[in-house]
């Protein structure tokens, strides 16, 4: 999980299959990537607003279409990865016995290290843009109903609850409101605090609520 990533907006066929990557798949996550590298570079030299779908098509030398084919909007080139479903994985793979709050909190710990520290300038590109450009703002959003589904899911799995329960809906969405907020928090201070540290902040509030005292 890179800082606060936007839910799948592909078709299913489009997804990573659990059994393994075949050559289809392979060239499908190559062109991916190949959009999404385009993207940062064209918003680095010129901005966001100013990059175009057809500047971005052809600098990953694709077609406009196969981008739109990939990420339905110019939001969700920037928002969009592979690591959600990586991350239910992992919440899955815990130990049966484990507190739920302890194998949440190992997973997030995992997952920044995995979309902050292996690609830390993308990551602060794309908390900025969050923070500056409405529309990713929005989109972001917008996408968080779904990113909190999946998320009810791995945690009614976790606690034996019912996903589709208040009490299940109201703790996904809110762990999935509080991580974009510790997104934005981090790019509004300039990136100087540490993600991971952030995260788990956040994630002591979720599970003890607000400390007393002045901070």
């Amino acid at each position: 999980m890179r800082p606060m990533t936007a839910a799948r907006t592909s078709s299913p066929a489009d997804r990573p299959r659990t059994s393994g990557p075949g050559l289809r798949e392979r060239k499908k996550t190559k062109t991916r990537e190949a959009i999404r590298t385009a993207t940062y570079a064209l918003i680095r030299e010129q901005g966001y607003d100013t990059t175009t779908i057809d500047q971005i098509a052809e600098r990953a030398e694709v077609s406009p279409s196969t981008v739109f084919r990939y990420f339905p909007t110019k939001e969700d080139i920037v928002l969009t990865d592979e690591y959600d479903q990586v991350l239910l994985e992992e919440l899955r793979a815990r130990p049966a016995d484990e507190p739920w709050p302890d194998a949440l909190r190992w997973v997030m710990r995992e997952a920044v290290r995995t979309g902050v520290e292996e690609d830390a300038e993308v990551a602060r590109l794309r908390t900025r843009l969050m923070v500056q450009v409405p529309a990713v703002r929005s989109r972001m959003m917008e996408s968080m109903s779904v990113t909190g589904r999946l998320l009810c899911t791995a945690i009614a799995e976790r606690t034996g609850g019912d996903p589709d329960s208040l009490e299940v809906r109201v703790y996904a969405m809110s762990l999935i409101g509080g991580l974009m907020e510790t997104s934005l928090y981090w790019a509004e201070n300039g990136h100087r605090d540490d993600f991971e540290t952030l995260v788990d902040r956040t994630l002591t509030v979720l599970e003890h609520g607000l400390p007393t005292g002045k901070h």
